[in-house]
């Protein structure tokens, strides 16, 4: 399977995913630290990439995206940004509600 077939469909299966070095529970950089905690702040399940330990996806993803660095947020296949963004999401309750709404409507397709 071609790197950006694997990359567009974890995209795909995972309403909330996040693109990050390191792991939710050890990030690596402090980008991907911060954002990681404003996602888990939301309080719902999320799909994460350790691209670190992932070359393929790391060397194809910002081409992929468009989007030249890490981390990266996606939610309903959207891509939604990196850690400025997501920060000022989050401080504005805009991230909680993209968050809550996406869990939802993954839920209610699960569920159908």
């Amino acid at each position: 399977m071609d790197i950006i077939d694997t990359i567009k469909e974890q995209i795909e299966n995972n309403s909330i995913l996040l693109y990050m070095k390191g792991s939710p529970n050890q990030p690596q950089c402090g980008f991907s630290a911060q954002t990681v905690q404003a996602v888990m702040a939301c309080g719902e399940r999320f799909a994460y990439v350790d691209v670190l330990s992932n070359p393929d996806v790391r060397a194809n993803l910002p081409k992929y995206a468009n989007w030249p660095t890490f981390p990266q947020l996606w939610v309903e296949g959207e891509l939604i940004g990196g850690c400025d963004i997501v920060m000022e999401m989050s401080e504005s309750g805009e991230l909680q509600t993209l968050i809550k709404e996406a869990a939802a409507a993954s839920a209610a397709k699960q569920q159908a």
